[in-house]
């Protein structure tokens, strides 16, 4: 009977138990200690109820009594603080070695594209058991990614990247939504999760009809920019060789030192002047808005591509990125 009115969704991540887990332990503590006050309250009221015109006598205090009822809630606050710490900095740190899907929201839909160039639109397949990292950004306001059987929700924003990562356990399609309002329709943003046996998956990869991974995109996209004429290989180049620089420290020329992760190639290509590397001029031009969402993916993915050796060549011996001083 239970299963036609389920009262939560199915758990069908690894760290659904968990939040499901502090979710029941909150809802545990607030009914004890309101059924407790309740309690309490009818107790003193019935025993108490002939006393009405006696002068109770004045009580000084008592430091037992104000350290017991100011300790215990502090340790139960506390705990709620740690355990809900340790659920954050699992959900907030992607794996080492995530598949990685790169996703736009827009009013009113998602759009997906994996590393080998698939793309989706509301619809999103990914293999179970397998680390999935998702690199958001907005095309116009403020969305938000929302995967109820995987019990993560994340802020999706216009102008950067966010993440979020889930580790689907489960077969099975479960529902996506916007849980920000984001305009007229916003109702109907919603979408798909299809969670495939790997064999399955790699028969969809397959058959996508993809025409090159993502990267590739980029590569050929920097070409047509011309952004090969600053960023080169060798010394001549106005822009710094970038080939290698992803996930590294990067020095600026204000003093600062900043890692290169995907906000920092983003914001070099539509505001270059923003973090200028130490060593050269701030010459190059912006891209704001010469370049969809979808090519500062593919622009994003290349320089990320450019900081792994492929067959065994050395990194500083592929081409450049089109990123920015």
């Amino acid at each position: 009977m239970w299963k036609n009115f389920p009262l939560f969704p199915e758990q069908a991540s690894s760290l659904a138990g968990q939040v499901d887990g502090l979710y029941f332990f909150l809802v545990a503590v607030s009914a004890f200690f309101t059924l407790l006050i309740f309690v309490g309250i009818f107790v003193f009221a019935i025993k108490f109820r002939h006393s009405v015109h006696a002068h109770p006598e004045p009580i000084e205090g008592s430091l037992p009594l104000e350290l017991t009822w100011t300790l215990i809630p502090l340790g139960i606050c506390m705990i709620f603080f740690a355990w809900g710490s340790l659920i954050y900095f699992q959900e907030g740190r992607a794996p080492r070695g995530a598949m990685e899907v790169y996703a736009v929201g827009k009013q009113w839909m998602w759009k997906f594209e994996h590393e080998t160039g698939q793309r989706e639109i509301n619809q999103l397949h990914v293999p179970i058991n397998r680390d999935v990292k998702m690199i958001m950004s907005s095309q116009d306001v403020i969305h938000s990614f929302f995967v109820p059987a995987f019990r993560i929700k994340a802020d999706v924003l216009p102008g950067r990247y966010t993440t979020t990562w889930f580790h689907p356990t489960k077969l099975g399609t479960y529902h996506l939504f916007c849980a920000e309002y984001c305009g007229t329709q916003h109702s109907g943003m919603i979408g798909e999760v299809v969670v495939m046996d790997p064999s399955a998956y790699q028969a969809w990869l397959n058959s996508g009809g993809s025409t090159g991974s993502l990267a590739a995109s980029g590569q050929q996209l920097f070409q047509q920019l011309g952004c090969t004429t600053c960023h080169r290989s060798d010394t001549q180049g106005r822009g710094p060789d970038l080939a290698g620089v992803f996930g590294n420290p990067v020095p600026l020329e204000d003093g600062r030192t900043v890692v290169a992760d995907e906000n920092y190639v983003r914001e070099s290509i539509v505001n270059p002047g923003a973090k200028v590397v130490s060593g050269f001029k701030p010459i190059m031009p912006t891209y704001q808005g010469q370049v969809s969402e979808e090519n500062l993916d593919a622009l994003v993915a290349y320089v990320k591509s450019l900081a792994q050796p492929q067959h065994g060549e050395p990194a500083g011996n592929r081409p450049p990125a089109p990123v920015t001083e």
